[in-house]
């Protein structure tokens, strides 16, 4: 069986280098702040309008598109995948199971920039995490929830 991985460098660096708008979301991101978690998938949540030029960037690392750009806007999400899955929002709002939603608008100004092996990748803010978690608000989700609120009071004193 031909292992169809692809390296989380050459992943960063493409998503990078689209110029797409484009947040790294869910445990993965978790993981870029430093917390123990472990997860076999990757999440994006990207601007509507920067479908095409994320999966430009993505297509030439051997990833399949599960929807045309149409159908992902009208559906709200789509996948990348080969021996990796990429899930992949583009939704410009998506409610929160309190009510009310977190929109991507609001969320891009506040990202946070991290750097991975040299690329930069971008992250919502953790109070920003926090309410993506909201969203399925799933125990899963309100696990890491707990452990987003105990880093924010290590690392910002919140």
């Amino acid at each position: 069986m031909e292992d169809d991985s692809i390296s989380e460098d050459d992943l960063f660096a493409a998503v990078a280098g689209s110029g797409a708008r484009a947040l790294l979301i869910g445990r993965r991101a978790l993981v870029a702040l430093g917390l123990p978690m472990m997860t076999a998938d990757y999440d994006y949540w990207i601007h509507i309008d920067d479908i095409e030029r994320f999966n430009a960037a993505l297509v030439p690392l051997g990833l399949t598109v599960s929807r045309s750009p149409a159908d992902a806007r009208a559906t709200g999400r789509y996948a990348l995948e080969n021996g990796e899955r990429i899930d992949v929002i583009v939704a410009r709002a998506m409610g929160l199971k309190e009510g009310g939603n977190v929109a991507f608008d609001e969320l891009w100004p506040r990202r946070e920039s991290l750097e991975f092996s040299g690329t930069r990748i971008a992250i919502p803010s953790p109070e920003d995490l926090v309410r993506t978690k909201r969203v399925a608000d799933r125990p899963k989700d309100r696990e890491d929830i707990q452990l987003l609120h105990a880093w924010m009071k290590k690392n910002r004193g919140k």
